[in-house]
């Protein structure tokens, strides 16, 4: 069965460099890598290279559960694309497109199975929107 592909995409209000810092560095993803407010991530770590890992430790505030978000990266062109695959050999790809003062970022994934689609993209679409309001705040 073939996977299903999901988009989800935002336009930032800020410039591709800043854009592409605080979606790569541990100490920003640590502050927007959430899609509700009673879920953070207290742990991230990024080898940013063709080959290189990241992990992304994702937790309930209230300590009732918590996982493990990690990757390796296939493909990176610095202020422009990044892809990876995960530990269940799903694929994704963020793509930065650059304009005058706004950066927009459209990730593409493979759908898991045990969520439906609608509650992935749901999902998805909520960490980047955090992510927007993160990056234009800071």
């Amino acid at each position: 069965m073939e996977s299903q592909i999901i988009t989800v995409k935002s336009t930032i209000q800020s410039r591709i460099e800043k854009v592409w810092s605080f979606w790569t560095s541990p100490e920003h993803i640590v502050n927007w890598n959430n899609a509700s407010a009673d879920w953070h991530t207290p742990r991230a770590e990024v080898d940013l290279r063709v080959g290189g890992k990241f992990l992304s430790h994702m937790a309930a505030k209230d300590g009732s559960m918590g996982f493990d978000f990690i990757g390796t990266y296939t493909a990176i062109t610095p202020h422009s694309l990044i892809e990876y695959v995960l530990e269940d050999n799903r694929k994704v790809r963020v793509e930065f497109v650059s304009g005058d003062a706004s950066t927009e970022v459209i990730e593409t994934f493979d759908a898991e199975t045990q969520n439906s689609v609608e509650l992935q993209r749901i999902g998805w679409q909520a960490i980047l929107d955090n992510f927007k309001k993160y990056t234009e705040a800071n």
